[in-house]
């Protein structure tokens, strides 16, 4: 069992005992119990009730957020002809065609997201052994034909992309804790919306089974999942 800093033990007890809460509820307790000395991220842990070991199951995309994550990230695009100066307008950190993908085999990766145009996915996939999860694809929503669209985007940090992991379980980011709770709550909201439009029809039982939110340096706390769902309407 690790041990756990005087720091983490406090804010263990701002939280309280482990049960869920409200939705706002929950939010408060963790903007109340994050006292790092930097804006720490508030990310949500969503367990699905689905196996992703079966391929009709796997639960993955990108959603917008109405207020974003409050982190920018730096975008390279690999694309040709007009969509170059597309991306590069919408404020891309690199564009590129062949050559970018010369240099990405050659070991440049100072980037956090590759997006691509359809029509360049043949050069695309030659980097499938070195991106791995992070190649470019339409599932993804990192592959589009509006480039400029979508690198504002996330260059503005309102796009977030999920994947199920070998648990069943999505992370993702919703936030800063110097976010307001309304804010927090509304990304939480739109994030679920956009898993449960993304339920796979194979899935049975319960889809939201647990969902818990945290601070980067925080305990979790968990969301009560029935108000979340009377929430999103679904």
């Amino acid at each position: 069992m690790p041990v756990r800093g005087k720091r983490y033990l406090e804010a263990v007890k701002t939280v309280g005992p482990r049960q869920p809460h409200p939705p706002r509820e929950a939010l408060e307790l963790v903007k109340q119990a994050a006292n790092a000395g930097f804006d720490e991220t508030v990310d949500v842990a969503i367990k699905l009730g689905v196996d992703p070991r079966h391929g009709d199951q796997m639960v993955r995309g990108s959603t917008t957020l109405p207020h974003g994550t409050g982190k920018s990230r730096k975008v390279a695009v690999i694309t040709q002809g007009e969509k170059i100066k597309e991306a590069e307008e919408a404020g891309a950190d690199r564009v590129g065609g062949e050559d970018l993908v010369k240099d990405i085999q050659n070991g440049w990766m100072d980037f956090d997201v590759v997006l691509a145009t359809p029509d360049v996915m043949g050069m695309v996939g030659k980097l499938g052994p070195i991106l791995r999860s992070r190649l470019p694809n339409k599932k993804a929503g990192t592959v589009a034909e509006d480039i400029g669209r979508l690198v504002r985007e996330i260059k503005s940090a309102s796009r977030v992309e999920y994947r199920v992991d070998k648990a069943g379980i999505i992370h993702a980011p919703i936030g800063k804790v110097s976010f307001s709770v309304d804010q927090l709550y509304e990304n939480l909201i739109a994030l679920v919306d956009a898993l449960l439009k993304a339920k796979p029809a194979s899935a049975k039982g319960k889809y939201l089974q647990r969902i818990t939110v945290s601070s980067t340096m925080g305990p979790g706390v968990d969301v009560d999942v029935n108000e979340v769902q009377r929430a999103v309407g679904r």
